[in-house]
């Protein structure tokens, strides 16, 4: 069991790694081609030079961002054969079909049209080269719709049978995959804060070629259009948020109580502005979890259902399998042990229907498919020893829900100033500690949203399938070793490609202008 729990979280932890710098990546390619798109169509529309210069200055950025993500991406996506086998089997059918169009229709639609926004200057017309730009924003949102709608089917997986006879989930509903309201949300809740990051990086690298006395001009332009973005994708990412914590609450109340550090929860119960957890305490102790903290009355009621007496489990009721209806009715739900139970059900069945296929016995097979069919809702649960197995870590999940929450609110006022200052209060962008502020926001804009990641996905532990498969069951069959040897070569290129990135960029920041 050690080394097996070694080859687990060395195995989570290279994904992790992979998938963390992945992000530092893709938020940005998302809103910088927006921005780069509202800029040509703003030259487009006037001849204007110095939109045009505007314009190829932040797609030479873009392009080498884009780069960087398209190199992790890959990995990532190498990795669930590599590292994940298990889990590819099990569900390759459904996993797959998002994944193979991302790659057939949103990569090829971006690699095709990147290259005439970038070499076709002066060799197709103005309209042509604009409609390749927003082409390629466009295939970088579709790219991003497919990849997400995958990772929302492991959040909440819909639209497939579980066929015993080959041992693995079946896609029965594409339009139920592709469209779940996870999936919605989760991909509108990406690709808009992916217009508030790009914003705040543009008004950042605008600060400090201020600072620097180079390209003044275009970059009060360029603050006015990241600006407006940055204000819309706030605004849609705030409306997202809220949509997806509803769908938190729903599908994985679990994730929901250990963001909000919750073990005994009620009706109208209070959100957590700021808090301290006690790291001594355990699920059973009586202990309160906090040693400090500020809260909101009413808030997570809210947040969770949009009723502020509405009852929010906290993470032993979700255990024992209590809850609360909307007359204040104590009411039972399916408690842990009991799922625990019906997993093993569902496992011996399989076993049952696995001998009866051999042996050719129909009947059989037809009594043990009945009875897989049953318990499948929590076939993941059969392979847990203990309840507190299916408990995510709360205090990772706790302090990055938090930590994105005060990031953004911080953002939305940073944005909503640096907005308003662009058009009323200029001299603010010639100050030092604004350009300090505009410039030490980029580093908070990228820690709200790798906290938002962390939050997503560590809140779902253990689950790699929610309910049906904990990343245990998963994992390939290979030693640990060669594992964590990937994890440390992996760690030190990623570094180097990040690093590589940040040196090329300043390069082209501090280039003087042509």
């Amino acid at each position: 069991m050690t080394d097996l729990m070694t080859v687990v979280d060395w195995s989570r932890g290279l994904f992790a790694l992979t998938a963390m710098y992945h992000w530092l990546f893709v938020p940005l390619t998302l809103g910088l081609s927006v921005i780069v798109g509202v800029m040509e169509t703003l030259y487009y529309r006037s001849r204007s030079q110095e939109w045009l210069k505007a314009t190829r200055f932040w797609m030479t950025l873009f392009g080498i961002n884009f780069a960087m993500g398209v190199a992790t991406g890959i990995i990532l996506e190498f990795e669930f054969g590599t590292n994940w086998s298990n889990y590819s089997w099990f569900v390759g059918d459904i996993f797959g079909a998002p994944l193979a169009i991302e790659g057939l229709l949103a990569f090829f639609m971006e690699a095709t049209f990147i290259a005439i926004m970038f070499f076709g200057w002066n060799k197709v017309s103005p309209g042509f080269h604009l409609a390749s730009t927003w082409l390629t924003t466009a295939g970088a949102s579709i790219s991003a719709l497919w990849i997400l709608v995958a990772n929302a089917w492991m959040q909440y997986p819909v639209g497939m049978e579980f066929d015993p006879a080959q041992m693995r989930n079946v896609m029965d509903d594409f339009w139920a995959v592709a469209f779940s309201p996870v999936a919605v949300h989760k991909f509108l809740h990406a690709v808009f804060d992916g217009w508030v990051l790009a914003a705040v990086f543009v008004m950042g690298v605008s600060a400090y070629l201020i600072m620097r006395g180079k390209r003044r001009e275009m970059a009060m332009r360029s603050v006015k259009v990241a600006g407006w973005t940055g204000a819309a994708g706030m605004v849609l990412t705030l409306w997202s948020g809220d949509s997806s914590a509803v769908d938190v609450a729903r599908v994985q109340p679990m994730k929901l109580a250990a963001m909000e550090g919750l073990y005994d929860g009620g009706r109208g119960e209070e959100i957590v502005a700021f808090g301290i957890l006690d790291p001594s305490k355990t699920l059973d102790d009586g202990k309160d979890p906090f040693i400090m903290k500020i809260a909101i009355p009413y808030g997570l009621s809210i947040l969770a259902n949009h009723d502020m007496n509405s009852f929010v489990p906290g993470i032993n009721d979700i255990i024992a399998g209590r809850s609360m209806n909307a007359e204040g009715d104590s009411i039972d739900t399916v408690s842990y042990a009991e799922r625990m139970a019906m997993g093993k059900k569902s496992h011996e069945a399989l076993r049952r229907f696995d001998r009866a296929l051999t042996e050719g016995d129909t009947a059989a097979m037809d009594a043990a498919r009945a009875e897989i069919k049953e318990n499948y809702p929590f076939f993941g649960y059969g392979y847990l020893d203990s309840a507190e197995e299916a408990v995510p870590p709360v205090g990772i999940t706790f302090y990055s829900f938090h930590i994105m929450v005060l990031a953004g609110g911080y953002l939305t006022l940073f944005i909503a100033i640096a907005l308003w200052s662009a058009y009323k209060r200029r001299r603010l962008w010639e100050t030092r500690w604004w350009q300090w502020v505009a410039m030490l926001s980029v580093a908070v804009v990228w820690i709200c949203s790798e906290a938002g990641w962390v939050t997503a996905e560590v809140g779902r532990q253990p689950w790699i399938i929610q309910d049906l498969m904990p990343a245990r069951a998963a994992i390939s069959a290979i030693p640990s070793g060669t594992v964590i040897i990937t994890f440390v070569l992996f760690a030190a290129v990623f570094t180097a490609l990040l690093a590589a990135e940040a040196v090329i960029m300043v390069k082209q920041i501090n280039k003087e202008e042509e």
